[in-house]
């Protein structure tokens, strides 16, 4: 049998669902604008430049940004290029490969950071109370909890 979503919780899914949609397309758009950086590549360099070493094996790296290989290798392939990203092979794993930000790409995004951070907290945090961010972290980790791994 079907549990159909309340009144109150379709309200919430819908507006869920919204912020889904709408936020990663705003951040986008403020960084390819401003910086000509995809959210997706600036997510990659700023879970790097958060790594030992600025480096993170790249499976390791698809899942924590929430991608398949496939996609993490082409965004990988294209940032190499721009020279802000090398690859290298795994010194444990001989099929591995790791990523590793380099120097143009930590200048790359500590050009593009503040313009982001300051667009997050305009979208997000300026809108929240101290207890509302708190709840939204529960919440979320929540959700994120329940979902399955790499998904």
């Amino acid at each position: 049998m079907t549990r159909w979503l309340s009144e109150p919780e379709l309200d919430t899914w819908m507006s869920l669902t919204r912020v889904l949609l709408l936020l990663p397309a705003a951040l986008d758009r403020q960084l390819r604008e401003d910086t000509g950086v995809p959210h997706a590549y600036y997510q990659v360099l700023a879970i790097l430049s958060d790594q030992p070493d600025r480096s993170m094996r790249m499976t390791d790296l698809a899942r924590v940004t929430g991608t398949t290989p496939s996609r993490l290798s082409h965004a990988v392939a294209s940032l190499e290029q721009r020279g802000w990203v090398e690859r290298r092979a795994c010194p444990t794993d001989r099929r591995g490969q790791v990523a590793r930000l380099t120097d143009t790409g930590l200048a790359v995004l500590g050009t593009a950071a503040p313009g982001h951070v300051a667009e997050v907290r305009r979208l997000v945090f300026d809108h929240l109370t101290d207890d509302d961010v708190a709840r939204l972290k529960t919440i979320t980790d929540k959700i994120a909890d329940a979902l399955p791994p790499g998904a």
